[in-house]
């Protein structure tokens, strides 16, 4: 019998050494992986009264098409009720798509990191958590905003977006604070895309996706030889950078070694490859991103304060979602209208009983979550515009959470709902020591909305705010929009 605390997986898949990886990830959090080779054999399995209860079924080599189409239909006709993941190496939003048209709770891209893997299992079987968190989709889904194409018009965030926007002109660093899915590699490719480095591709680090043993490596390059297993020489993202930004993501994560290393980088410019010789010069420009707050990390002994001080020149700090409620109406059809670009979609509006259900939920996983809760009912919807009806999970795990935190966090009123949801995403009129804001002001967020509102096609907004397009460009520079939407 096993531990009650331990779940079960199901992995479907004939190759042993699959099977061995996945379960050595799996027994590392609690799960008993149980390995069948084929169809039948997990029809078996799942028949035989001796054999453990299954939480979820991973189903690995799926491929699209009327094939894996028919297998997924196979499982739920054995298995209607358990979570199910499909595990494939193909990369494609329409191949997703396809999966959870036939059935499928959540597509994982190969290799897969067993962090996701593990989030994906944990949220599959947790109802208390976000499902199917689908984050490989939401990476196809995402592009490069510009500053006036970035939605959001509450106070706290429209300050962070004038922040960041003034700092991308310089070549300061900057630190980017924020839950996770609030949007930080969105603003950090702003900043860098408005900078005079936009050019040249940022690059991108994902600190804690790395193994200390190897970060070092992937950020400064090592030379054939340098250590067991370099068996050639590897150029450092730090070189990739040279001219360009380097985007650190989780900075927090970086081990203290290798934060004295980066800070030296940092302050003299030069890079030295392991086990190298030389000396480089390089002209990079560090934009850091964490979701903790890094100066409880320095009070904690984890991360340099010197570091931290080098690193924090200019200070982000990103709202989470559930802090911008009135913000939700105008990110949904932002998110719907780029979800239809993509293949397979086509374009849905969402009516206001589904945007009230959105609005109340507490989103703890920010905008990422609401991109993905947006993206399955688009893939599932059969009619022309998303309804309550098709967010059932977020109703649940709404009334679920608010069970909980009803005393703790405030809810928008009948009111104030409405409002946010007749002229979202609605104007701030009042500024924080209750004095009316300037017409000057009002009148910025009005054509900074409109432009994120007709994502950018510029005749669009200066047709829709009754003024010729000469007017408009006289406005964004009398406003200083091009610099600080």
């Amino acid at each position: 019998m096993r531990p009650d605390p331990t779940r079960c997986l199901l992995l479907i898949d004939d190759e042993p050494a699959q099977r061995r990886l996945v379960t050595a990830i799996g027994a590392r959090a609690g799960w008993w992986v149980r390995g069948a080779s084929d169809i039948d054999a997990a029809a078996e399995m799942l028949r035989d009264p001796e054999q453990p209860k299954v939480d979820a079924i991973l189903l690995d080599h799926w491929l699209p098409g009327e094939e894996g189409t028919q297998l997924i239909e196979q499982i739920r006709t054995m298995a209607p009720d358990l979570p199910l993941l499909v595990m494939t190496a193909q990369t494609s939003v329409a191949v997703a798509v396809d999966a959870m048209r036939a059935g499928a709770n959540d597509f994982l891209v190969k290799p897969i990191a067993p962090d996701r893997l593990l989030a994906a299992l944990n949220a599959a079987t947790d109802r208390r958590q976000k499902n199917g968190e689908l984050r490989p989709l939401s990476e196809k889904i995402s592009k490069t905003l510009a500053f006036d194409e970035i939605v959001g018009s509450a106070p706290k965030f429209r300050a962070a977006m004038a922040v960041a926007a003034k700092a991308a002109r310089a070549r300061v660093s900057v630190l980017i604070e924020g839950e996770s899915g609030s949007g930080k590699e969105v603003i950090a490719q702003a900043i860098h895309s408005s900078s005079p480095r936009g050019r040249k591709a940022m690059i991108t680090v994902n600190c804690g996706a790395i193994p200390a043993n190897l970060v070092e490596s992937v950020l400064f390059g090592h030379e054939k030889g340098a250590f067991t297993g370099a068996f050639d020489r590897h150029i450092g993202r730090f070189e990739d950078a040279d001219g360009s930004t380097l985007f650190l993501d989780e900075v927090g994560e970086l081990p203290l070694d290798t934060q004295v290393k980066l800070l030296r980088a940092i302050e003299t410019g030069e890079i030295q490859r392991i086990g190298g010789r030389a000396i480089q010069m390089v002209d990079v420009r560090i934009i850091a991103a964490t979701n903790r707050r890094l100066i409880d990390e320095v009070a904690a002994g984890r991360f340099r304060e010197d570091l931290y001080y080098r690193l924090n020149v200019v200070h982000v700090d990103i709202p989470p979602l559930r802090d911008r409620s009135s913000d939700i109406p105008g990110l949904a059809r932002h998110l719907l209208a780029r979800i239809a670009e993509q293949p397979g979609m086509r374009y849905l509006s969402i009516t206001d009983d589904a945007l009230a259900v959105l609005m109340r939920y507490g989103w703890p996983g920010n905008v990422r979550q609401l991109q993905n809760a947006l993206f399955r009912a688009a893939v599932l919807c059969e009619g022309n515009a998303l309804t309550a009806a098709d967010f059932p999970q977020i109703q649940t795990e709404s009334a679920f959470s608010r069970r909980a935190s009803d005393v703790h966090r405030p809810q928008l009123n009948g009111a104030s709902q409405n409002a946010a949801l007749d002229h979202a995403p609605g104007i701030t009129l009042y500024a924080g020591d209750g004095n009316m804001r300037s017409l000057e002001e009002i009148e910025a967020d009005v054509i900074r909305l409109a432009i994120g509102h007709y994502r950018g096609r510029m005749t669009e907004v200066a047709r829709r705010l009754g003024i010729g397009r000469s007017t408009l460009y006289r406005k964004l520079g009398e406003l200083g929009i091009g610099e600080v939407a």
